[in-house]
């Protein structure tokens, strides 16, 4: 794609000067997410010393040296090293790590400053700057397009849908004001928004937002209102250690009193007390909640799960609910031609034919020129994904044909407009005189350039329809001769004849039924949500095998609007798929969910699904082409996309829990009353019969 020069740029705006755009960067501050979430060392120091077990082990530590036990000090200092040392290399190096990722996702946007195209990094884009985007560019900053060509842009990090969305021009250089009512996934607008892909088309764009007044930022200042949730096993820990206390410091209290009351000698008393105390409190569990997760860590970081939060990893061995994306997680996130519709004579209904890459090895005759016309209406060298499913279906099945066409000329393209959801290209072929035009877009608008009568256009009718019931993406073709070199002004002038109809779709993952077998398998029940139809999720669902019934049994984000949080918690105890979903309404579904008792994980890659991530027990980003938004308000971050990893991830992380409910049994039961009778010994030498005293005080034995 060749970019705009300074000048055709310049025609539209002079763009912001160098000293503009630095007062602008002064006012409104840097274009980035507001509570930055990257955890230095310092922090993770401060959080591992805050919780309630270290303070135990530490506390007992000072006092086994206040009381001059020398050797027991050294060793619980010893243990405090060990676990500080243990919990910052494992955290440390996943930080290290998410920089590494976030600097290689870190946007950068060309912009006029002075007159001069020049290339920044995405943070320091300021209100008012001129966007120059190209196909493949990362949108830096929400904006308004002032001028552009068959603009398109694949929102599904905000919105979880994999259809791009186009866009038109909506306002002049003069005025760069947007509708606030402006919100991602809609076509026709002239809103872009930051941190989408700009999957087709060029243009330039007047920034309007940044940092936390964009549509991204204002999800990430949702962020801060949320905390990160506390593993049930260490919450369950904390309240026995609580109990212990209690039980330790009454036992502690009567032997105290008992001693001073026979003996007389109070600071013996006390200090016999405290020896009994320590005794009972268990200082082990901090040890066994550090090393076994962090040896978890590092064993699931060997099947490419990279822990940010070693609590987490406890947590997902108890997990019961999993909340999965569809858009990325359970599907490849690129479309796919599934089926074909060939146009018939003009009695005969047309053709049909299910797409089956690895069982079908020859396309029908009929299907040929259907597949080539809907390639010579795509860009050589294409980046959106539907262009790329119609090259792939081409080289496929048509490959050493004389259906495709490398030495054929192009002359004349015609655009997206609103008026009309189709664009055409004019191509000059290597034999004969007449031109040829390709044309696709919407069924509708296909429809209205062939000039079809009543029953062709209800037999097409009926056919898109039953693709799209399949949760389809329909598209038409059609194809013209032209002779000369005079263009028509518009595609209506073509004289075009109606091709056919193709069906994409965004393909589930090959092992996503295994792995949903598995988690019915361990006890763990899936719920899909998505922002698709619900036809979309209900096929998508279906072919996961995730048990999802009919449409009517499929919770839509319409629905949960007028519900209450009881009605709602109630609905979700059944409910396997969530359509048509907003970003907010994620953060409720989970929030329901724990409501509801269950240990929720939550998968997701989108900046959507950032709160919802943070608010589950373990929240699990797709990190590979995941946001940094959903990777830093996630527990785990899966590296190599792949839903089977959180799977293994799972049963790892069962193995550990259950590896660690052992190690606590075993120190309630067999160490803690070692050490409570080595401390009533050691409490014996110094006073000698006050356990015995006790004992006769309160009549056991009589």
């Amino acid at each position: 794609m060749v970019l705009p020069t300074a000048d055709e740029v310049l025609n539209d705006s002079q763009g912001l000067s160098t000293t503009q755009a630095r007062q602008r960067l002064l006012e409104d501050g840097s274009n980035a997410l507001p509570g930055d979430q990257r955890r230095t060392l310092q922090a993770i120091i401060r959080e591992t010393l805050q919780e309630p077990m270290f303070m135990l082990l530490l506390a007992a530590g000072s006092l086994y040296l206040v009381l001059g036990d020398l050797q027991e000090g050294i060793v619980l200092f010893g243990l405090v090293l060990v676990v500080l040392a243990l919990t910052l290399y494992q955290e440390g190096k996943t930080e290290r790590a998410m920089a590494a990722l976030r600097d290689l996702t870190s946007p950068r946007a060309l912009v006029l400053r002075d007159g001069q195209l020049v290339r920044i990094a995405g943070s320091e884009v300021v209100r008012g700057d001129i966007l120059v985007l190209a196909e493949g560019d990362r949108i830096a900053a929400d904006a308004v397009l002032i001028s552009g060509t068959d603009v398109q842009v694949d929102e599904s990090l905000l919105t979880g849908e994999a259809v791009p969305v186009g866009k038109v021009v909506g306002v002049t250089p003069e005025t760069p004001t947007h509708t606030a009512a402006a919100r991602p996934g809609g076509d026709g607008q002239a809103t872009l928004f930051s941190g989408t892909l700009l999957v087709k088309g060029h243009g330039t764009a007047r920034v309007t937002a940044t940092g936390p007044r964009s549509e991204i930022g204002r999800i990430g200042t949702a962020l801060e209102t949320l905390t990160a949730e506390r593993s049930p096993l260490k919450t369950q820990t904390a309240r026995l250690v609580k109990v212990l206390a209690v039980i330790a410091f009454i036992t502690s209290l009567l032997l105290v009193v008992a001693y001073g009351l026979l003996r007389g000698d109070w600071l013996a008393a006390l200090l016999a007390g405290i020896a009994l105390a320590m005794a009972m409190l268990p200082q082990e569990f901090t040890v066994v909640l550090t090393v076994l997760p962090a040896l978890g860590a590092w064993r699931l970081s060997k099947q490419n799960v990279l822990t940010r939060r070693i609590a987490a990893i406890e947590t997902l061995g108890a997990t019961s609910v999993l909340c999965v994306d569809k858009t990325g997680t359970l599907t490849e996130n690129r479309m796919t031609v599934a089926e074909l519709y060939a146009q018939g004579a003009s009695t005969v209904p047309g053709e049909r034919l299910s797409i089956d890459y690895a069982a079908a090895p020859e396309l029908p005759e009929a299907f040929h020129t259907l597949v080539e016309f809907s390639i010579l209406a795509s860009v050589a060298e294409p980046f959106d994904p539907m262009e790329k499913a119609f090259h792939r279906l081409g080289q496929h099945f048509l490959k050493d044909t004389e259906h495709l066409h490398r030495d054929w000329t192009l002359m004349q393209e015609y655009g997206l407009t609103p008026e009309l959801r189709a664009m055409s290209h004019v191509w000059k072929a290597v034999d004969g005189e007449a031109h040829v035009v390709a044309a696709k877009g919407a069924p509708e608008a296909i429809v209205d350039l062939c000039h079809l009568d009543t029953d062709a256009k209800a037999r097409i009718a009926a056919a898109v329809e039953a693709m799209a019931a399949k949760g389809l993406r329909v598209l038409g073709v059609a194809q013209a001769r032209f002779t000369g070199e005079r263009w028509p002004a518009i595609e209506h002038d073509f004289e075009f004849e109606f091709i056919g109809l193709l069906g994409l779709e965004d393909p589930l993952r090959a092992e996503i039924p295994e792995a949903m077998a598995q988690c019915r398998t361990a006890g763990i029940r899936v719920i899909m949500i998505t922002g698709d139809y619900p036809a979309t999720a209900l096929a998508i669902a279906s072919q996961a095998q995730l048990g999802a019934g009919e449409m009517d049994q499929i919770l839509t984000g319409d629905a949960m609007a007028v519900m209450s949080d009881a009605e709602l918690q109630a609905r979700l105890k059944t409910v396997s798929v969530c359509a048509r979903i907003a970003p907010e309404q994620k953060l409720r579904i989970v929030q329901a969910l724990k409501a509801n008792g269950e240990i929720v994980a939550m998968t997701g890659d989108g900046v959507n699904d950032a709160p919802a991530l943070k608010a589950a027990h373990v929240g699990v980003a797709i990190g590979g082409r995941g946001t940094d938004v959903a990777r830093e308000a996630s527990s785990l971050v899966l590296l190599d996309d792949n839903f089977a990893s959180i799977v293994r991830a799972v049963r790892l992380g069962r193995r550990i829990f259950d590896n660690l409910r052992k190690s606590m049994s075993y120190i309630l039961a067999v160490h803690v009353p070692m050490r409570w009778r080595g401390a009533t010994a050691g409490a014996a030498g110094v006073a000698g019969a006050v356990v015995p005293a006790a004992y006769r005080l309160s009549g056991v034995g009589h």
